[in-house]
């Protein structure tokens, strides 16, 4: 039988088919020796997009950010983005949704008021955008206006129920709204002030 070097014809044409198999099965630029990305999971993925969106939210506003901006920020593309938001506004929204359904868990679980106070400072460092974006910005349609100010309804409401449950008799009834009213603009003030300020410590 007629041989070539390296193996008859038919192995010779096995093999290349093997390492294109190979070639195909490898993750773009592998074959080059570039860097492979690690697949991100949709999930994590889609966080990582919403922690760039807030960051670039409060700087710029929502009128000054663009998507391409938040696209680059996280490293993906636009088609990518709208794989998980079928909009800008649909990002701002899911910020501020988050951050409202969030304002229960400060309160929960009749924590000592050092540990809930503890527990919101650590929230307040991890999640500044969203009080920026809720008392900063005034951009945004009407949608987003409504949605600031459920924001700022849910707050007071968590803490009326809070002073409630804990003061008992010692804050008449009638005072408890306004009481949740003060604390909830003077809690909102001090996190902008901390956020102005982020080399002051916790304690």
């Amino acid at each position: 039988m007629a041989t070539r070097r390296g193996g008859t014809r038919a192995g010779q044409r096995r093999e290349g088919a093997e390492r294109r198999t190979q070639a195909a099965l490898q993750p773009p630029g592998a074959a080059e020796g570039r860097p492979v990305r690690r697949r991100i999971p949709a999930p994590e993925r889609r966080a990582l997009i919403l922690h760039e969106a807030g960051r670039l939210f409060a700087r710029h506003g929502y009128a000054g950010t663009r998507l391409e901006d938040i696209a680059a920020a996280a490293h993906v593309t636009k088609p990518i983005v709208y794989r998980h938001f079928e909009s800008k506004k649909a990002l701002y929204v899911a910020l501020l949704v988050k951050h409202r359904d969030d304002l229960p868990t400060f309160v929960e679980g009749g924590q000592l008021l050092s540990a809930i106070l503890e527990y919101w400072l650590t929230y307040v460092r991890e999640n500044s955008h969203a009080w920026v974006m809720i008392f900063r910005d005034p951009s945004g349609d009407d949608d987003i206006r409504g949605l600031r100010r459920d924001v700022n309804l849910r707050a007071r409401q968590v803490l009326a129920s809070f002073i409630a449950e804990r003061a008992g008799d010692s804050v008449p009834a009638d005072q408890v709204e306004p009481t949740a009213e003060l604390l909830s603009s003077g809690l909102a003030g001090l996190a902008l002030w901390w956020i102005d300020h982020p080399d002051t410590p916790m304690e």
